[in-house]
Formats: C-alpha cells, structure tokens, sequence
C-alpha cells in the first residue's frame, strides 16, 4: 500500500518588525504600504535605518517583565524569544508544563549578539568586562532562550549562513521532521543590526543608502545608478509539524518546496552578475513542484536594494522562468534588509499575501509586475541568500 503524502504545514507564525508586533499590526502596514524608515545621525552623517515601532518595543519591555534573566539578554535574542512565543502560541504548543522532547528549536542570525558584543568589548577596554560576557554572546543562547521559553526539550541549533539564515533555518527543521527526528519545530531568524560598528561595516562594502531625506530610502529595482541599501531590525519564527495530506484544511499553508543554491565567491559579496546562486535554488525548488505543474503566482525577491544584487536576481528569475515570470515583490523597501532576519521576514510577508490575497503597494514609482495579475495566489516564491555565495528558495501554498 502506498504511503499517504504528508507536507509541512505552517501551525504559527510570531514577527516583530519594523511593521509591528502581531499579525493584524504588520498586517496593517503591508496594506498601507508605508515605509518604516526613520533618520540617524551616525558618525556625524544623516543615516537611514528601521527601527521597532514604539508599539512594539513595549512588547520587548513586557516581555522583559515575565523573567528577570531576559533584561541580560541581547536585542536579537529578546526578539526571537518574542517571536517564537507567539508562533507557539498560535500553534497551541504553549501549554506544556514539562519539556517536550518532540519540540526542537533552530533560530539563526547572521550577526548574532551584536549589541552586547559592542558593549562587552567596550568595558574590557575600560577593564571592566563581565562573568555574563561569554554566555550571553555565543551564538547559540538564541535557541537555548527560545527553548526555555516556550518549554522545548528537543533540538536546540543556532546558525549562520549570512542572510540566508532563516530559509536554511527552515529547511533544516524540514529535514528533521521528515526524518522523524523530530515532531514540532520552531525555526526562523533574528537580527539587532543597528550598531555603530554594523552599520559602519555596511558603509565600507560601499552599498549604504544616501536617500534618507526620501521616504523610501531603500529602493529595490530602482533604476537610478546608486545603492540604496538600508538596515532594519526583527525576528520571524514559524511553528512547522509534519501533517498527512487527508489531515490538510483549505487555507492551511504548507511549506512545499525548498532549493538550496551556491556559487564559487567572485567578489567580497559572492554574487555574479548571472546570479547563478539564485538560479541553482529556485531551480532546485521548483524541480521538486508536480511535472504538470510547476508555476508561481508571486515572487517575493531579496533584493537588498543594491545595484550588482538587485540586478543579478533579476537576471536569474529572467533566466530560469523566461517568459513566465509571475509579479514580482519584496518588503525591503519598507523595512530595509535586516540581514539574517530578512528571509524569515519574506516568508512572513508571503504569508500575508496568501491569507489576504494582495501584495503591499508600491508607493514609490518602480514596480515588476506583468499586464495582467493573477485572479489568486496560491504559490508564492520566497528566496533569500548571503555573503559568500550562498542562497535559499521556498515555496509556500495555501491549500
């Protein structure tokens, strides 16, 4: 007897962003289409960056409320904690009062505890430095503290693959559920990018925005012949199960492809201008799609907002789909590119255009969209990658 297909499904999902703090606040942003953007004086330059709602750093504070540890913690990790509770939450797996051993944990960050490594290094120049220095900046606190949280005793990985962190996240608990490893995992990505020493680091590779008197100072696509990257903050996680296809709802999300995608490093941010790293991944993913039928509705891009970047992923959709290519979309040109959040924050956002069946507005003039838009979107492409040459795709549906 045949086996019954099973498929990851989405059971929750927890964000905080630049948008906001829950599904109906980001929810809201999207549909408004309103930037996120606000202006920093940075080593004595006008600096554009996205920051937390004020809504949403109330959140912080109140979570910081429920255990006097998380007042020690890094932004990264309070963000992920926050994320990952409200993803269980949703998910109905807050209410264990022991670890369960079936709930592993993958959180990833492409910078990890930078706030506090800043402020660690600055007090051992002051020779002032800490017991909770070491602890508290390892990567891998992010998912012990996410474990903790929300009483998971399975799997605790924390991760980096630069801005490809959390579809890797994503596809890693994929692997573990489908090897029965493992019977819940939540995964997704964290970043606190906005320091002194990050953002400088992003000026010196030369791609930082100078728009920040213009209200979307991170333009994607943009056709002028200048960088607009822009950092920005927050945290995604998603609570994934591995449910059989006689068990699926109509309108249930299931994670139904992954492509994963390298290229040997050609210059100090890995990319070619063919984007044969994207091409590899979104290849990857859709080869796995039924023979018969191996469309997308929607492409949501990473497009960081560079010249070299935004132009190679571009090339890469042009080279693998022709001239099938579905509307195009991202969300950097509201929240910026906040590094090894950003694949989580994509997926987020692809989410919310299954749900809602609409795609946020693009209120500044660059915009990929062909004549006609789909009557639905029930696929939607998702791909991230990173320094080094490496990137992810992924393929959502809604049932």
């Amino acid at each position: 007897m045949k086996a019954e297909k099973q498929h990851i499904v989405i059971k929750g999902c927890g964000a905080i962003s630049p948008l906001g703090h829950d599904s109906e606040t980001i929810a809201h942003s999207y549909s408004s289409g309103k930037s996120a953007f606000k202006t920093i004086v940075h080593q004595g330059k006008k600096t554009p960056v996205a920051t937390l709602t004020p809504e949403a750093e109330e959140q912080l504070k109140l979570l910081q409320q429920i255990n006097p540890n998380y007042k020690h913690l890094d932004r990264s990790v309070l963000m992920a904690v926050y994320a990952a509770r409200h993803a269980a939450e949703q998910a109905g797996w807050l209410q264990q009062n022991f670890p369960d051993q079936d709930l592993g944990v993958n959180i990833g960050s492409s910078r990890g505890a930078t706030g506090l490594l800043e402020q660690h290094y600055t007090n051992f120049q002051q020779d002032k430095l800490t017991s909770g220095s070491s602890p508290t900046t390892t990567l891998g606190n992010l998912s012990s503290w996410v474990a903790h949280a929300v009483n998971a005793g399975g799997a605790q990985i924390s991760h980096s693959i630069t801005c490809s962190t959390a579809l890797m996240a994503i596809a890693n608990a994929t692997a573990w559920l489908k090897a029965g490893m493992a019977k819940r995992f939540l995964a997704g990505g964290t970043e606190a990018p906005l320091t002194d020493f990050t953002i400088a680091q992003m000026k010196a590779v030369g791609i930082y925005s100078k728009l920040y008197d213009q209200p979307f100072p991170c333009q994607p696509y943009a056709t002028a012949k200048q960088n607009t990257f822009v950092l920005g903050e927050g945290a995604a996680v998603f609570a994934l199960e591995l449910v059989a296809e006689s068990e699926l709802k109509p309108g249930t999300i299931v994670v139904e492809t992954i492509g994963l995608g390298f290229e040997p490093i050609k210059s100090k941010t890995g990319i070619s201008a063919d984007g044969l790293n994207f091409q590899q991944s979104m290849r990857h993913a859709l080869s796995q799609l039924p023979d018969q039928d191996q469309q997308v509705d929607l492409i949501i891009t990473h497009s960081p907002g560079t010249i070299a970047g935004d132009a190679a992923e571009l090339q890469a959709i042009q080279t693998v789909l022709g001239k099938s290519i579905p509307p195009i979309t991202t969300n950097k040109h509201l929240i910026g590119h906040t590094l090894g959040a950003s694949g989580a924050l994509s997926l987020q956002y692809g989410i919310f255009i299954l749900k809602n069946q609409q795609f946020s507005p693009f209120n500044y003039p660059i915009i990929i969209q062909p004549s006609e838009l789909p009557h639905t979107y029930n696929r939607v492409l998702i791909n991230a990658a990173g320094f080094g040459g490496n990137a992810a795709s992924i393929i959502l549906r809604q049932i």
